[in-house]
């Protein structure tokens, strides 16, 4: 079985590794979405896969890290695409989830990165 919950936050930032004459390169923000995918066995006690409040719980710290922040001051986020913050949260969010199996961060409704964990 396998769960999804969802989580918002703004920032800004920029990417400084494109050129000077990309649009990305100048400081701008997002409404980002990020999905956090949990996948095991349904508890028969509880019905749960996780508990969402325990997804919550185990991505809240990460997300006060992100919200209303400029990513590119972030440890470990100097390049904040949206690849490398899938990244960043996989390796910290997995830690007090160990079940999850994906971070998708959507940058805009119609562009996101997925990673799996590899």
């Amino acid at each position: 079985m396998k769960i999804t919950q969802a989580f918002t936050f703004e920032a800004a930032h920029r990417l400084p590794k494109v050129p000077e004459t990309h649009r990305c390169f100048r400081m701008h923000g997002h409404s980002y979405r990020v999905e956090l995918c949990l996948e095991g066995d349904v508890d028969p006690e509880t019905g749960f896969v996780v508990d969402f409040f325990d997804v919550e719980a185990g991505f809240g710290p990460l997300l006060e890290q992100l919200d209303h922040h400029c990513l590119n001051e972030v440890e470990g986020l100097h390049n904040p695409t949206a690849e490398n913050i899938a990244v960043w949260i996989w390796r910290r969010a997995s830690l007090a989830l160990p079940q999850l199996r994906s971070v998708k961060v959507f940058e805009t409704p119609h562009c996101w990165a997925e990673y799996e964990g590899r």
